[in-house]
């Protein structure tokens, strides 16, 4: 059964840094495209990056402030999160697409975890 199981979530000040990761069991994460989302209540799920094989992508509001990553000897994808902001409060999720298309669009992921806290608040 395809499971994905995020964590490091928490509370950090303004300017602070946190690590998200997303474990993978049941299947190879390598061979699909992995997505981070985050959603605040009342919002839409919004894309904030991707990866697929190689290549990452990225919402605009994160980019040079975040860093997706993966360990496939773990199966394993991290979001590395720097100069986090108060508008960075989120649960965020990761997701998985058998595609493998480097989408930001949350319909494009067919498989969903549970979420993690990230609170940005001083």
């Amino acid at each position: 059964q395809l499971q994905l199981v995020e964590s490091g979530g928490g509370l950090v000040q303004p300017g602070g840094s946190l690590r998200l990761s997303c474990a993978a069991s049941g299947f190879t994460l390598g061979n699909y495209g992995i997505g981070w989302f985050r959603q605040v209540p009342g919002e839409e799920r919004e894309g904030v990056s991707s990866i697929c094989g190689g290549t990452a992508y990225y919402a605009h509001f994160v980019k040079g402030r975040f860093t997706i990553s993966r360990d496939n000897s773990k199966n394993t994808v991290y979001l590395q999160m720097n100069s986090l902001e108060p508008e960075d409060t989120a649960v965020y999720y990761c997701a998985a697409d058998p595609r493998c298309r480097g989408s930001l669009w949350y319909g494009d992921y067919a498989s969903w975890g549970q979420g993690t806290r990230v609170t940005v608040s001083s």
